[in-house]
């Protein structure tokens, strides 16, 4: 608000302070305009979409935390007197994942790798149980698969969960069979390109023909070292500015805003 004193109508320093407003929302209306036209092209020139799970199409952990579940790894490795085995920060995470890849970078190929990441697996299956839908997803996916789309899971997650989570809400036609999830080799996790590079080779695309769907730095990373496009979904401001820090410029708060795009398309 510019405050004036009362019967001051000439033009003095508070008309630069609304012009400078003015100039302000002239700015940001520009750059939503260059968003909007960018997120545009990536939607008209992909031949398939590659989507990650855990964020854009649900948010996994809803109703079984994350933060419990890699306490219960951190006490699952102490209880066998492993403690050594994790750092400080590394048990503090309060992220299953970072629990998961510290134990693959020191004990590399191991059975306890394997037993911890089956561990995490079935944590994550109780999971998909009480996951939350991501708003618009469900009905992005299916309106995106019925013009002619092709779409894959290209994730960081086991493909048991995210198989388990499709069923449940009838999505497993639009991506069957294409689901690429976590395997043994934990080093190709995102940020590495390879679930991407499995989806692009099975499906038989170009990467500049793919549009990636992600809600993470790692996401973004791994799409531009395959050469996939991407698009970032940010549902709230902390997710959106660790994107674009990552380098991403296009990026939505919300998947209406993609549905909408699509349901146009000619």
């Amino acid at each position: 608000m510019v405050r004036r004193p009362l019967g001051n109508h000439h033009v003095g320093p508070d008309t630069l302070l609304v012009t400078s407003d003015a100039t302000q929302t002239e700015q940001v209306t520009s750059e939503t305009r260059n968003e909007t036209a960018e997120m545009r092209e990536l939607i008209t020139r992909a031949q398939i979409v590659l989507w990650d799970f855990d964020g854009p199409i649900c948010r996994l952990f809803a109703g079984h935390s994350a933060e419990r579940v890699a306490e219960g790894l951190v006490e699952w490795l102490e209880n066998r007197g492993l403690h050594g085995l994790l750092t400080e920060a590394e048990r503090e995470s309060l992220d299953p994942h970072v629990v998961l890849r510290a134990v693959d970078r020191r004990r590399p190929g191991s059975d306890l790798v394997a037993e911890l990441e089956e561990r995490l697996t079935e944590e994550e299956l109780k999971a998909a149980s009480s996951a939350m839908p991501t708003a618009w997803a469900d009905p992005l996916i299916r309106t995106w698969s019925a013009v002619g789309s092709r779409l894959a899971i290209t994730t960081n997650n086991s493909p048991r969960v995210v198989a388990k989570y499709l069923a449940g809400r009838g999505l497993t036609p639009c991506f069957a069979p294409h689901v690429y999830g976590r395997t043994q080799d934990l080093h190709l996790l995102k940020p590495h390109p390879h679930c991407l590079q499995r989806a692009l080779s099975a499906m038989g695309c170009a990467p500049p023909a793919a549009l990636m769907i992600g809600d993470t730095p790692s996401d973004f990373l791994a799409a531009r070292a395959a050469g996939a496009s991407f698009l970032g979904y940010a549902r709230n401001e902390r997710k959106g500015k660790l994107l674009r820090e990552a380098g991403a410029t296009a990026i939505v708060g919300s998947l209406e805003e993609v549905l909408k795009v699509v349901r146009a398309r000619p």
